[in-house]
């Protein structure tokens, strides 16, 4: 089973893309965030058509948004709305062979990394204390569950480009690095990428659109992450961050990341 997650920012505009993926990669469950479109105007039919019939999405005008793409049946469809907002950040959906897969957008935060003058970075904070309360409280740390998504925090150093220059830029700052560690002890979550690529090697998923030449500078950041619960670890094949993507055209900043697992 191939799992993918991308921030796709924008899955209309996208669509050509978010399709090339599909059938290069044939992926059997796609992940999206920051799908910035009503359920209404969500292109399902697009989907049917190259054969992804399964569903799960919420989504909002302009902002935010998430949804499950899959040609695999899915059950128990479940909304979750964080810190007392419904701006279309939490789903979820139980896959055939039982495990219940999480798509998740944690807010990016804004520019200043101080919760006292940012509601935006108190925000992000809150989100993620929130998740760290809410899996050990909702669910079982031997359950099967996936994790996946734009978390919007690049935890370890060889998760930027420049530890040092990033430690005070939001999405890499130490309270939002303890913060993010913190949710993933609470039930034991497995980093399925890292489960692959040693800690020591430089690993990115998002690379700014200010960066003409991205490839060239390589200034990027490791925001987009899969995780399992233990009982699922033993079935991790093999994780790949499709880097072409940044590429395509009219591209995401995030590249899709893509792990499988043995049914």
């Amino acid at each position: 089973m191939r799992i993918a997650t991308w921030n796709i920012n924008s899955v209309r505009l996208r669509f050509p893309i978010v399709k090339r993926l599909l059938q290069k990669h044939k992926i059997d469950v796609l992940c999206l965030q920051e799908t910035k479109s009503p359920d209404e105007f969500f292109p399902l039919d697009d989907f049917k058509k190259i054969g992804y019939e399964h569903v799960h999405i919420h989504g909002m005008k302009s902002y935010n948004g998430v949804a499950i793409i899959s040609r695999l049946p899915l059950s128990s469809h479940e909304i979750h709305h964080r810190c007392k907002k419904q701006d279309c950040r939490h789903i979820a959906a139980t896959l055939p062979n039982g495990a219940e897969l999480h798509c998740v957008y944690i807010p990016a935060g804004g520019d200043i990394p101080d919760p006292a003058v940012n509601d935006k970075f108190k925000h992000k904070l809150d989100f993620v204390d929130e998740l760290r309360d809410w899996w050990p409280s909702a669910r079982s740390a031997k359950k099967k569950m996936i994790l996946v998504g734009d978390l919007n925090i690049a935890p370890l150093e060889n998760d930027v480009w420049s530890h040092k220059q990033l430690l005070k830029i939001v999405s890499h700052t130490p309270i939002e690095v303890e913060k993010f560690t913190a949710m993933q002890k609470s039930i034991g979550w497995v980093d399925a990428v890292r489960h692959f690529v040693p800690d020591d090697e430089k690993l990115f998923t998002w690379w700014s659109y200010r960066n003409q030449d991205w490839r060239a500078s390589n200034r990027g950041r490791r925001l987009d992450h899969i995780w399992v619960t233990k009982p699922l670890e033993k079935t991790l094949k093999r994780a790949e961050v499709i880097m072409d993507a940044r590429d395509w055209p009219t591209p995401s900043d995030h590249v899709p990341v893509i792990v499988d697992f043995e049914k």
